[in-house]
């Protein structure tokens, strides 16, 4: 007997713990922060979202073993922002035979919609989720906080990056791998024990690429106006030569793909491009946009007439 359900993997309901709380930039506290949170209308200082990627893990795992690791890609568009003590739950869609994309999304225990994403399994991940998104992109009519920026801009200078397990990642990570490690939602011995991986080396968790993806980036220089308080609203991670190792020296390189506006933000997107220490070997890529709260920036409403 056959038939044309479409089936689903499901995770168990999980708590995310919040660890930006102590987040800086810009010498000012970030939307992490629950005081700032509140001045700009939101109940609490969210969770940040790649926190989240951690619970499809171990279902991606399941659908394309240690394949996933070095060739996948996670697209997500974030929906709704969680606050510590909320939980939630993962979902991928079951695939066919030999398929190399699924569709996946998260939920709230009440059905609030968290994100939604599209995984997929390299070399050929076809139209990722946020390629959909990016091609529907409305053109920004004035920007005030993102004026100088213009798609093409490169970062300032190559950047040197290294997570190792017990390094505090600074002011925008204030935490350790380590740290990080001991409230993650799903952990694995593959991020901690060298002994236990396929590759002979403890791995960076997907989560934990966004952390070594931004670490160092104030040195791309992008003339963002400031004081200005932002999120992520977009969020890609390929992996194209992974996985990305624990104590490995990278080279990142970025440039800023798109310019987008709706009514409370100006955002800009920014390919991360992460190489081998040489820069000659691309491992892994993010995007991402960063979208910023038109409201938090103090001259907006003079400087955009």
């Amino acid at each position: 007997m056959s038939f044309d359900t479409p089936l689903y993997l499901c995770g168990p309901l999980r708590e995310p713990r919040q660890m930006l709380a102590d987040q800086e930039y810009s010498g000012h506290t970030s939307i992490h922060d629950n005081d700032m949170a509140e001045k700009l209308g939101f109940k609490a200082g969210p969770i940040e979202g790649p926190t989240h990627f951690s619970q499809f893990v171990p279902m991606l795992a399941e659908i394309w073993g240690q394949a996933w690791f070095e060739r996948g890609c996670f697209s997500a568009h974030f929906q709704n922002m969680v606050v510590e003590g909320e939980q939630v739950r993962a979902f991928v869609e079951r695939p066919a035979e030999g398929a190399t994309r699924v569709r996946a999304w998260a939920e709230k225990a009440d059905g609030t919609p968290v994100l939604e994403a599209s995984a997929s399994l390299g070399p050929d991940h076809g139209e990722t989720l946020l390629d959909q998104r990016m091609r529907k992109l409305r053109a920004p009519d004035k920007l005030v906080i993102l004026a100088e920026l213009r798609e093409g801009m490169a970062g300032a200078e190559d950047e040197p990056v290294r997570m190792d397990a017990d390094k505090h990642m600074g002011n925008l990570y204030p935490f350790s791998l380590n740290d990080k490690l001991e409230r993650i939602t799903e952990n694995s011995p593959w991020y901690s024990e060298a002994g236990s991986s396929p590759w002979g080396r403890a791995i960076i968790p997907l989560e934990m690429v966004s952390v070594l993806a931004e670490y160092s980036s104030k040195l791309a220089k992008f003339p963002v106006k400031q004081p200005v308080v932002g999120l992520f609203a977009d969020q890609e991670i390929r992996m194209v030569d992974g996985p990305l190792f624990v104590g490995e020296e990278y080279l990142i390189r970025r440039e800023i793909v798109a310019l987008s506006e709706s009514k409370r933000t100006e955002s800009y997107w920014v390919r991360s491009r992460i190489y081998d220490a040489g820069g000659t070997v691309l491992k892994a890529e993010m995007l991402l946009n960063h979208a910023t709260l038109k409201h938090s920036y103090p001259h907006y409403e003079e400087e955009a007439g």
